[in-house]
């Protein structure tokens, strides 16, 4: 399949293409570049999804999601009412609404009895469309913790321990552990206090490490964040940086040392309701909220943008509402693009696999009606999605769900 639309965005931020082409072969790319270069590779009958006024980018990477919360107003209740059966039925609804909004890759960050590992399976042999799905199984918490009842709750270290190597041989793609509470688990820690000592962090992501598996830590709390960051981590999660008493508190220091290591923030709670903040609180408290994107940066912590997509008010249909966050915090709508392509991509551990538009790496890819460098509302105008080959979204005489040519 050839795809060609009148500019293209092949990342790193800056590398635009006008008049681009991407030569697609099963689930790779062949070639991509100038569509008069890349045209004359293409066989004879070459089928053609053409798309003049259009993007073409790499597909979006959304860091973190819960494919197994419905984003209800209670969403915890859903999925304890949820029989098997229905919640993969519903989980496959929700992974196909990421897809077609543009979203080709995704970490699914809670999982309940190994449903996201038989929805991967499916996914990849592409029984259903979904984007590329790493997860992470039901994180790890104490119990009555916070997330407890996603099923991986922990007694003790040894308990833990243990609850890594079935998670491995179970064969998920990273660890999850809730480090503080959160606000979705009643009578649980608060948002701010720790779940793990800083010891039993360092054991957890020693064995994780030993057994190939980076580690996702959700933390609130600046405790909880600088003994994760000591702990080695690979990624922290809402990263909020709350002091015992709830209050900001963002330290340099603590900061610093993540840049050093290289370890990602993924600011979830920083979704797409920013626009209610800024219209009920006003542009200073707005960016007092959150602000910390802007801080992180300028610290040189990678960011990963993520969107916690099924907690209450935060669906599946898109990501571009966090996008545009980071847009009027001050980031270019370039460097928001690379962010949320190549950028994620890397962080997560794919930078040789998607992410970037070039031959070799997978046809993970997406066209958009306008400009998204002039207007980041433009990924809301989905023309066509491709993950890893597969079409999710119809454009001209290419039908969905089918395998490109």
């Amino acid at each position: 399949m050839l795809i060609t639309a009148t500019r293209m965005l092949t990342g790193p931020a800056g590398r635009v293409t006008t008049d681009g082409a991407v030569l697609v072969r099963g689930a790779t790319i062949a070639a991509a570049g100038p569509r008069a270069e890349v045209a004359r590779l293409a066989d004879p009958g070459e089928p053609v999804s053409d798309h003049p006024g259009a993007t073409l980018l790499p597909g979006l990477v959304n860091g973190h999601v819960h494919l197994s919360l419905d984003a209800s107003p209670d969403p915890v209740g859903g999925l304890r009412a949820a029989g098997a059966e229905a919640l993969e039925a519903d989980m496959t609804e929700r992974a196909a609404r990421l897809v077609r909004a543009g979203i080709t890759t995704v970490r699914d960050l809670g999982d309940r009895g190994g449903a996201a590992l038989r929805l991967r399976a499916r996914i990849a042999g592409g029984e259903v469309p979904g984007p590329r799905l790493l997860t992470s199984g039901a994180p790890l918490t104490p119990p009555g913790g916070h997330c407890w009842f996603f099923g991986g709750e922990v007694a003790d270290e040894r308990a833990a321990l243990d609850a890594v190597r079935r998670h491995a041989e179970a064969g998920v793609d990273l660890i999850k552990v809730v480090a503080s509470g959160g606000h979705l688990t009643a009578g649980a820690a608060r948002m701010w206090e720790s779940q793990f000592s800083a010891a039993e962090l360092r054991r957890i992501v020693g064995e994780a490490h030993r057994l190939g598996l980076p580690v996702a830590v959700h933390a609130h709390g600046t405790e909880s964040i600088a003994a994760a960051v000591d702990a080695g981590v690979d990624t922290i999660e809402h990263c909020t940086w709350m002091d015992g008493s709830g209050r900001l508190e963002r330290r340099d220091d603590v900061a610093a040392r993540m840049a050093a290591r290289g370890i990602a923030a993924c600011c979830t709670t920083c979704g797409p309701d920013w626009r209610g903040t800024l219209a009920s609180r006003g542009p200073r408290e707005t960016r007092e909220t959150y602000g910390r994107l802007a801080w992180m940066a300028e610290c040189g912590v990678p960011l990963l943008p993520g969107t916690d997509a099924g907690v209450s008010q935060s669906g599946f249909d898109g990501m571009t509402g966090l996008l545009e966050l980071y847009h009027w915090l001050g980031f270019s709508t370039a460097r928001v693009l690379e962010l949320a392509t190549t950028g994620a991509a890397r962080l997560i551990g794919l930078g040789a696999t998607t992410g970037l538009i070039a031959p070799g790496f997978d046809a993970d890819l997406l066209v958009v009606d306008g400009d998204p460098l002039a207007d980041l509302g433009a990924l809301r105008r989905v023309r066509l999605v491709v993950a890893r080959g597969r079409v999710s979204t119809p454009a001209g005489d290419v039908a969905a769900g089918h395998p490109a040519p």
